[in-house]
This record gives C-alpha cells, sequence and structure tokens, in this order.
C-alpha cells in the first residue's frame, strides 16, 4: 500500500496563500505542503512554454515530497500548463497521483450567482490571453456573456503590501472602470488570480450595486470536499496529522515574514530548489 501523504498546494508566489487558508479550515485534520515559486515570479506574463515548465517541476517536486494531489493555486499555472501536465506528464510521471486546478471549480458555481448572464473576469495578462475562463464558462453556461480584464499591477500591489494604499486604489478603480463601461450587464465578478482576496476591501468599494464577487478560496476547499466523496481513495492517500509545511525558492524568511500576514498567524518557510 502506497505512504499517505500531504495535500500539496502551489503557487508562483503569495498568492495561493489564499487558497491554502481556506483548505487549512475546510480540512484541519489533514497536512498540507504549500510551496511558492517566489524566486521565478510572477507568472502572470511569462510565456506558455516558461509557465509549464515552471509547473511541471514544481509538480515533481511535490510528488517526491510525497504528495498524491497537487492543487495549483495559481491560476496561470492552471490556465497554461494545467492541461498539458494532465495529459501528457501524469500518464508515465505518476499515473495514481492527480493534479488539479481553480480555474473549472470557479466555473462551475457562476450559474447559482448570476442573474443577467453576463460574467466579468479580473486576472493577469496570462490568465486573460489564454482565454481559459471564457472556455470553461463555455463548458458549462454556454449562454453566458465573458467580458475580461487584465490588471497586470494588482499581483505586485498586494506583493509589496501596498494593496491597501491610495496608489493601489487608483489602478483597481481603473481597471474595475474598464471593465464595467465595456459591459455594464456585469452581475458577476471572479477574482481569477489567488492574490486579488487580499484587494478584496478595495475592489468593494468601485463595483457597481449588487454585483457578487466570486473569491476562489473557499469554492475550491467545497470543490475538493466534493472531489474526496466522489474519490474515496484518493482522500486515503492524503495524511491526517494536520501537520503544515511551507516551501519558497527564494529567501525562507522574506517569504515567512510575507506569509505571516497571508495567513494571519506565524508560518515558517524553508528554502528549496526546482529545476534540474
Amino acid at each position: 500500500m502506497e505512504i499517505a501523504g500531504p495535500i500539496a498546494v502551489f503557487d508562483s508566489g503569495y498568492g495561493g496563500l489564499t487558497v491554502l487558508s481556506e483548505l487549512q479550515k475546510a480540512f484541519p485534520d489533514y497536512d498540507f505542503i504549500y510551496l511558492g515559486d517566489n524566486a521565478r515570479a510572477p507568472y502572470g506574463s511569462r510565456s506558455f512554454e516558461m509557465v509549464y515548465r515552471y509547473t511541471l517541476e514544481a509538480v515533481e517536486k511535490l510528488f517526491e515530497l510525497g504528495s498524491h494531489i497537487v492543487i495549483l493555486a495559481c491560476n496561470t499555472a492552471s490556465a497554461k500548463a494545467l492541461r498539458n501536465i494532465q495529459q501528457i506528464n501524469l500518464p508515465a510521471l505518476a499515473p495514481d497521483r492527480r493534479v488539479l486546478g481553480v480555474i473549472r471549480p470557479s466555473v462551475e458555481v457562476v450559474g447559482n450567482f448570476t442573474k443577467t448572464g453576463y460574467v466579468g473576469i479580473l486576472g493577469t495578462i496570462g490568465t486573460v490571453l489564454s482565454n481559459s475562463y471564457p472556455i470553461e464558462l463555455g463548458k458549462f453556461f454556454p449562454e453566458a456573456i465573458v467580458e475580461q480584464e487584465a490588471c497586470p499591477l494588482w499581483v505586485p500591489l498586494v506583493e509589496n503590501e501596498e494593496h491597501l494604499t491610495e496608489g493601489a486604489a487608483f489602478f483597481v478603480k481603473k481597471n474595475l472602470d474598464n471593465i464595467f463601461s465595456r459591459q455594464p450587464l456585469i452581475d458577476t465578478l471572479i477574482l481569477g488570480c489567488t492574490h486579488y482576496p487580499l484587494l478584496l476591501p478595495v475592489i468593494e468599494k468601485f463595483v457597481p450595486p449588487g454585483v457578487k464577487i466570486i473569491s476562489q478560496g473557499s469554492i475550491v476547499a467545497a470543490s475538493l470536499g466534493d472531489y474526496f466523496r466522489r474519490h474515496p481513495l484518493m482522500d486515503a492517500k492524503c495524511s491526517k496529522k494536520a501537520t503544515h509545511l511551507y516551501y519558497t525558492t527564494e529567501n525562507p524568511e522574506k517569504f515567512s515574514n510575507a506569509a505571516s500576514l497571508f495567513m494571519g498567524k506565524k508560518v515558517e518557510a524553508e528554502h528549496i530548489n526546482l529545476g534540474r
């Protein structure tokens, strides 16, 4: 029998911690590993080939660390790398392990919220250019009308702890004005980047009344719970000692300080190398 291992959560930087936080709340007895590729962040403006390569390196490392399930808590990695890893790499690399993303769970719930059928996507340049959200929405809600807005400055604002400043408000308002001026009937807005929940207090100031804002953390946690109910054998492969490990490809002290702010508790990270 295979040795059970921790659920792994991967992101290019800190944003995936917003997903990890919700997962830890939903699965308090489970073990988790978080890996942030901070040394090579951000992924949002990188090519498909580069994101695919970096993400695959991370998945391979997390498998080495004992994980049977890896969640790509990074919209760019989910958009640019997930499908190739699932279809090309996993069958040869680890056919009994799973790599899951954050885009599909986010779009599956849209029908619960939208009344107009107009949906807005806020994301990095890479996520928007990939058209992953419109493609996935088309599978579940073909009648939906989707408008996207790339917000390239939002991640740097969060990672430099400038997300609650007047400067952040200026850029958030600018991007929201852009998307709603193009499509004023939007009534559901998906935060298509795991950094963006840190900007929620600012975002809420500038969206029209009645617009539902979908943040991914709790949705991904609920989706994983449903996945385990449908796949009890994968659930059994997850170790349950309530341990939490954090790894970064950059300076662990810097990561620990920033991650503690994201998580609302003290975090101690270790350095790890990716690549060959």
